[in-house]
């Protein structure tokens, strides 16, 4: 495979923090590559580094001559008065392309981004489609190379879905930052993680997330050992230079160097080692031996006469963790609200066991003081320590436990990264002993080390844990149950997310004859009121071929997915190339159906 793009011995500071130094990489063709690293440790940067927004302090760029890198910031904003249809179409303006391939372009758009109403405005999108427009408009534009930077953020499992069926599927080359380690799992082919505790600045793999986080475990132990063998070599040679030895003979003086550029190299490995340590998360239980902390029965929500759940029931003891996902808008937050006594329901009952501790983590950090030092975040009693199970720690120790480094302490959180700012809040809770821990998607913004510390950390908690997340790797590994909500159904417990996900597949399943409201609404060409036969004639089989069409598209997805596909570039190439040209079709038919509907409707006026 040709490369897209090489860095050659680049380096990046800001400030007197160098995030990367003296990386050299190449990026092949239909390379898939999921980026992840440390909070702080230049993913970001990366990935404008590599589109050219940014320019590297030392090194170079290479990039192959003609090809369209296309870029995917966090956070994306629309003129509030556009429509989504407009949003796609100035996407397009300075491409060199005819009215009738833009005009192709933001149909296709509309269809994949299965945007129902193109008309509607920017500002009535809610955070979960606005995310889905700006992906929708990055595909628009038929990127050589996407890079997506946290892609999966706003978006909740049906978006999630969504994302992951357009990257399985997809033609382009692409690096996606994300921590949602499902997703990596699902949709990329090779695995990089940057950091300064590997030599080279990155680890990579190529393969799936699970393969990499084995690997990743294999070299960190390796390098952990080789500093102790280092470091027992190095006691040997100091103990040779102690006895006097001088370098009178050309021997001893390359003994010397050699002492000396082992002690260079050993101090390299042990600051290598000790910034991979993990952050320290130990939540606190009161240790309450009730059996029933809480206990929910037949309770109903709902806004404007539509329900967002009711008759639910469940209990919560001890060590037990019950997990809760949904679409957005179907009830997550405003059950937790419930729970947190901040709500009434409209019927049923919530009992809590007398004198409950509740701890909540917030997922708008509203209870963090933006103009307040992170010393005084970190230590809201005030002083030079923390209370910690009933020892004094001092404010600094307590800082490095959670990855802040003695010269932030003075710094405000409005300063503050996403995640530096969950991690503050996960601090003070460990400084709240609680029997039920109620926490609102604790893991956006936190990185792949602190998620796993995270997840650890909810396994060992003695008390009851309520758990808001859309990472399914974290939720299948510390949840008895996951509560599924969702406004059109009543409410599920199910045993893990791939439960959730074959009872949304079994719901869409029966559904074979296609709808014309599923049909894209397009802005179809004119039409004329006159229906011929051969219209009627077409109309009555256009169904079947759609029916057929789609077919298509499944069974080359599920080719572009086997091994023997991903092995041969060459058999990748001529399946891609087909599955373009089907997914094409469909939208075609579709766009057509429309339009002899339109004629039919307007003959029998």
């Amino acid at each position: 495979m040709s490369v897209l793009f090489s860095l050659n011995q680049v380096s990046k500071t800001y400030g007197d923090d160098t995030l990367f130094s003296d990386l050299t990489l190449d990026f092949k063709s239909k390379e898939q590559l999921g980026l992840i690293g440390m909070n702080g440790s230049g993913k970001s940067t990366l990935l404008k580094l590599i589109k050219g927004m940014t320019l590297p302090d030392e090194g170079e760029r290479i990039v192959r001559p003609g090809d369209r890198f296309v870029y995917l910031a966090q956070q994306d904003t629309f003129e509030p008065e556009k429509s989504i249809e407009d949003i796609l179409y100035d996407c397009l303006t300075d491409e060199p392309i005819d009215e009738k391939e833009r005009h192709k372009r933001v149909n296709q758009a509309l269809g994949k981004g299965k945007f129902a109403d193109p008309a509607l405005l920017a500002k009535h999108l809610s955070g979960g489609w606005t995310k889905r427009l700006a992906i929708t408009r990055a595909l628009c534009k038929k990127p050589d190379l996407l890079l997506l930077d946290e892609p999966t953020n706003h978006l909740d499992i049906t978006g999630i879905l969504w994302l992951e069926k357009m990257l399985q599927t997809a033609l382009f080359s692409f690096i996606v930052v994300s921590h949602d380690r499902t997703f990596l799992e699902n949709v990329c082919s090779n695995i990089m993680e940057i950091g300064k505790y590997y030599e080279q600045g990155y680890f990579k793999i190529q393969g799936q997330y699970i393969k990499f986080e084995k690997e990743r475990e294999k070299f960190l132990i390796a390098q952990q050992s080789k500093q102790s063998s280092m470091a027992s070599k190095m006691r040997r040679e100091d103990e040779w230079l102690r006895q006097g030895a001088k370098a009178r003979s050309t021997k001893a003086k390359y003994r010397i160097d050699q002492a000396e550029k082992l002690r260079i190299e050993l101090a390299a490995l042990k600051t290598r080692n000790k910034i991979s340590t993990k952050m320290g998360i130990d939540f606190s239980a009161t240790g309450r031996q009730t059996r029933k902390l809480l206990q929910v029965h037949n309770l109903k929500k709902g806004f404007q006469g539509n329900d967002l759940f009711s008759n639910l029931t469940f209990e919560l003891g001890p060590g037990f963790c019950l997990g809760v996902v949904g679409e957005n808008g179907s009830g997550k937050s405003t059950l937790l609200s419930i729970l947190k006594k901040n709500m009434e329901p409209d019927e049923g009952t919530v009992k809590w066991a007398e004198n409950l501790r509740i701890a909540i983590f917030d997922q708008d950090r509203t209870q963090l003081n933006p103009e307040i030092p992170l010393r005084e975040a970190l230590n809201p009693a005030g002083g030079d320590s923390v209370n910690y199970k009933g020892r004094s720690v001092h404010v600094v120790t307590w800082a490095k436990r959670f990855l802040f480094m003695p010269d932030q302490l003075d710094m405000p959180i409005k300063r503050l990264s996403g995640g530096e700012k969950a991690r503050i809040i996960l601090a003070n809770l460990m400084l709240e002993p609680c029997d039920i821990l109620l926490l609102d998607e604790p893991t956006n913004d936190l990185d792949i080390l602190s998620l796993e510390v995270l997840e650890q950390s909810i396994k060992e908690f003695a008390g009851a844990v309520i758990i808001v997340s859309h990472d399914r790797y974290l939720m299948d590994r510390v949840c008895h149950k996951i509560l599924y909500l969702d406004p059109n159904a009543d409410a599920q417990f199910y045993k893990d997310f791939n439960q959730i996900l074959t009872m949304r597949q079994a719901l869409l399943e029966p559904v074979k004859k296609v709808s014309k409201k599923s049909a894209p609404k397009k802005n179809a060409a004119r039409v004329k009121s006159n229906f011929s036969f051969k219209d009627k004639y077409e109309l009555e089989h256009i169904e079947a071929h759609i029916l057929e069409g789609e077919a298509l598209v499944e069974q080359l997805t599920k080719q572009v997915q086997e091994p023997e596909s991903i092995k041969d570039p060459g058999l990748m190439t001529k399946i891609c190339s087909q599955l373009e040209t089907a997914e094409t079709t469909v939208q075609e038919l579709y766009a057509r159906w429309e339009i002899l509907e339109d004629k039919k409707a307007a003959a029998e006026k």
